[in-house]
């Protein structure tokens, strides 16, 4: 199990089949959750992907059970959310 934070936010999300879901928007530490843009439009991947972006009413929710690893550019998950 993986612990969340917000140094994880504009991290990819990816599967075991190394699919991208999408961009990591915010992470919510007390809760340890991340909320994941699965459809990003360009201006918002750039703002993400230094770590500004926020959570939308279409991102997903990713609980830290349900993450694999986390490395210094992704948060893996063993399935497909």
């Amino acid at each position: 199990m993986a612990t969340l934070s917000s140094d994880d936010e504009g991290k990819f999300l990816v599967d075991a089949d190394d699919e991208q879901i999408g961009i990591v928007t915010e992470v919510d530490a007390d809760a340890n959750v991340a909320y994941v843009d699965p459809e990003p439009d360009i201006g918002e991947a750039w703002l993400e992907g230094f770590g500004y972006g926020d959570a939308g009413e279409d991102d997903i929710r990713v609980p830290f059970e349900a993450v694999s690893t986390v490395t210094d550019e992704e948060i893996r998950v063993p399935r497909d959310l």
